[in-house]
């Protein structure tokens, strides 16, 4: 038989063998919310668990048991040779722990595919998350990017975090970019996933002396951030990046990719249109129709976002931030590597 464990447990565990996680609810339950890194094997797709739900409601719940062990019996062969497939250790979850998850781990069992269980399922694990980040203290310096919007703070966090440096992306574990372009090409994750994916970042950074991030508002996106985070971001170490104008603008049609995003970027121009000055927003309406993104790009720079960061800007003090003058995201990179060797006396890689 299989072998329940708890989540608090598969953490110690994961800390010391590689061990596969599979979550086998629905895709769309998956989509919505998931344990980082783990994979869907589904006992039931979006179609099936609504069949069976709707049984369960109206008719019994024996016609619901007898209906999912029809649909369950027919994908047998294909539900073990998907786990059969993966190497390593296993262990399956669904929401509480229950009817999905022990039917899975009990059909594998039976077929010699050994796997464990996780104890409450997803929902143990979310109050994990809530519980630790409500009450968490990040002990540890944060070096925090500001700059204009285009400065490639975002490019320069994941360089280095590719690298190996201590990198919270807080617009990577939100799916978004924080501005009111900012869904545009990314999966945009609800307050849920973003949590956990917090969560999991904080554990891998939890022996660094310093961690680096961007100087985000509250809310990014869907999620709004803990105030610890805030907190450290306001009493972080500010480092102010600055690239030439042209250069934000090459940046921000890299990153943004309005030739494939068009209309996306037109329907989100449409929310501030009428924040900007009538002549400048009927001239950037008219180039991202023309497919004059520089153009437009250039406008938003100098007739919106620089104002509303200048504005934002004044609460940092004249003594609290230092400048990095740099010609690219990736010479901003090479002089923050440099700034954070002479600080920390190490280089991290």
């Amino acid at each position: 038989m299989f072998q329940d464990i708890t989540v608090e447990e598969w953490l110690q565990q994961k800390h010391h063998k590689s061990m596969t996680l599979i979550d086998v609810r629905s895709p769309s339950e998956f989509r919505e919310y998931t344990i980082p890194g783990s994979v869907n094997i589904p006992v039931f797709n979006d179609e099936e668990r609504a069949e069976i739900g709707t049984l369960y409601k109206q008719v019994s719940v024996e016609a619901a048991k007898d209906r999912g062990l029809e649909i369950m019996s027919a994908k047998l062969p294909s539900f073990i040779r998907q786990f059969r497939e993966l190497e390593g250790d296993k262990a399956v979850f669904c929401w509480r722990g229950g009817m999905r998850s022990r039917t899975a781990a009990t059909v594998l069992s039976l077929m010699d595919v050994h796997v464990k269980r996780i104890q409450g399922g997803i929902k143990a694990y979310r109050k994990l998350v809530v519980d630790t980040l409500g009450s968490i203290s990040l002990d540890t310096e944060a070096i925090v990017l500001h700059g204009f919007t285009g400065t490639g703070k975002t490019e320069v966090l994941q360089q280095l975090q590719a690298e190996g440096y201590p990198v919270l992306d807080l617009e990577g574990l939100s799916g978004h970019r924080g501005s009111i372009f900012g869904h545009i090409g990314l999966p945009s994750y609800n307050q849920k996933m973003f949590d956990a994916q917090l969560f999991e970042r904080l554990q891998e950074l939890s022996a660094s002396p310093y961690i680096i991030m961007e100087a985000e508002s509250k809310r990014i996106g869907k999620v709004i951030l803990p105030d610890f985070l805030m907190n450290k971001k306001a009493a972080g170490s500010a480092i102010v990046l600055q690239l030439p104008l042209e250069q934000r603008v090459a940046q921000i049609i890299k990153d943004y990719r309005p030739e494939e995003y068009k209309e996306q970027c037109i329907q989100a121009f449409l929310r501030i249109k009428d924040r900007i000055h009538t002549p400048i927003a009927a001239e950037i309406h008219k180039s991202l129709e023309e497919d004059r993104f520089a153009d437009a790009v250039r406008l938003l720079l100098l007739h919106y976002y620089d104002p509303r960061y200048d504005h934002t800007s004044q609460m940092y003090g004249e003594g609290s931030k230092l400048e990095l003058q740099a010609d690219s995201a990736e010479d901003a990179a090479a002089r923050l590597k440099e700034i954070l060797a002479a600080r920390f006396q190490q280089h991290t890689s």
